[in-house]
């Protein structure tokens, strides 16, 4: 598909698809920037669209599948935004706090675990060089790396179910 095709098939219907997405994402702006999003994505995919019969139906539920990924997307940041905001208007962390307690949690494992999981999380080296320097079978190495971080994962866990208990009771 040349440039001067791509114009007067796909670029022509830029206006009806501006409308279109205006009424799902009820912003000016927002709509414009799918559109031109979506110009882009059919410049890109122009020989593939070139086939196809009803290019106008095409391109309209593009835009409405990208304007629900828009808002799905932003329905999510603002519920995480909300969280936040309660969180921290409930509950004042210190900082590290997390961090000084992951420690501990680590502090706590049984020897081969709180070696393995150093090794492996903090050091970064493999599973195969770990074996090695600890004089275990690699598979007993994921073992004990496995039941290390989910002790720790479970602690975390019971830690921030307390912690959100003490929110609400605030």
């Amino acid at each position: 598909m040349t440039h001067e095709i791509f114009k007067n098939t796909v670029f022509c219907l830029k206006d009806e698809m501006y409308r279109f997405a205006k009424r799902f994402v009820m912003s000016s702006d927002e709509a414009e920037d799918v559109v031109q999003d979506l110009m882009i994505k059919f410049w890109q995919k122009k020989e593939e669209i070139a086939g196809f019969s009803n290019l106008k139906s095409y391109a309209l539920k593009a835009v409405k599948n990208e304007c629900l990924n828009r808002l799905k997307h932003h329905e999510v940041k603002m519920g995480f935004a909300d969280f936040q905001l309660h969180r921290s208007e409930h509950y004042h962390c210190e900082p590290n706090n997390l961090k000084e307690h992951i420690i501990n949690f680590i502090n706590q494992l049984p020897e081969k675990q709180k070696a393995v999981i150093h090794l492996k999380d903090v050091e970064e080296y493999e599973v195969s060089e770990i074996g090695e320097m600890l004089e275990m079978e690699e598979n007993a190495v994921r073992v004990n790396l496995m039941r290390a971080r989910t002790k720790i994962r479970q602690q975390i866990q019971q830690l921030n179910d307390f912690e959100n208990k003490m929110i609400e009771n605030s």
